[in-house]
């Protein structure tokens, strides 16, 4: 967990009303007590009103809140509606992350700002049978980010299949269908693979660097002339 994002879940733990103690803040956040200690110190030097004790517990005086997030009702609107597309259709670490961010906005939002949660009526839907891809997509997407080469077993459109090692390079949702741009070490070329037909992939230790005609700016150039 970021240092930001501890530092917030204290103080919302703290903001419940309740003595809460070091070692129940670290037990739910799973750092050691000395940590939790040296946060509500900080938290403390920074204006948040934590009141208590080492050995007894803390807690936030009635009436404290977080700053208001400067954001409008339409932006608000956006902000709930690709959280929600994003858990619905994303990898499952990127779904968990929406709800943690819509959780996040909601308790620094104003009273009247708050309602627009609840009022934006525009929902995505999954289903149980893209559990499998979105466990894929985690894959796909820790690999672009590490810049690893990966092994795949892929099946095209005629049910053929085919054994590559290729180097991720980005991510596109077609609204329906999720595809990966690559670099395949087999054609020498790029190549673009949909997630759903992707039957398994490994991610290699080794991890390449970025060569001149083999980035995704380059198939993005390439796309675009086509």
């Amino acid at each position: 967990m970021r240092r930001a994002d501890r530092l917030f879940m204290i103080v919302q733990l703290l903001r419940s009303g309740r003595v809460v103690t070091a070692a129940k803040v670290a037990e739910r956040l799973e750092v050691s007590e000395r940590t939790v200690y040296r946060d509500i110190r900080d938290l403390t030097l920074s204006g948040v009103p934590i009141e208590g004790e080492a050995g007894v517990g803390y807690t936030i005086r009635n009436g404290y809140d977080l700053p208001p997030l400067m954001f409008n009702e339409e932006e608000i609107a956006a902000l709930i509606i690709g959280a929600r597309m994003v858990e619905a259709w994303g990898g499952m670490a990127h779904g968990r992350g929406a709800a943690m961010a819509l959780s996040k906005i909601q308790s620094v939002l104003p009273a009247h700002l708050s309602n627009s949660l609840e009022q934006t009526k525009v929902f995505s839907l999954s289903f149980p049978e893209r559990h499998d891809l979105r466990k894929m997509l985690d894959v796909l997407h820790s690999a672009i980010n590490g810049s690893q080469r990966v092994a795949l077993r892929y099946s095209d459109e005629k049910g053929a299949g085919s054994r590559r090692v290729i180097r991720p390079l980005g991510l596109y949702f077609w609204g329906k269908v999720w595809t990966l741009a690559a670099w395949c070490e087999l054609r020498k070329d790029f190549r673009t693979f949909r997630v759903d037909r992707i039957l398994s992939a490994t991610v290699r230790k080794e991890v390449f660097k970025d060569e001149k005609g083999k980035t995704l700016e380059d198939f993005l150039k390439r796309a675009w002339v086509e």
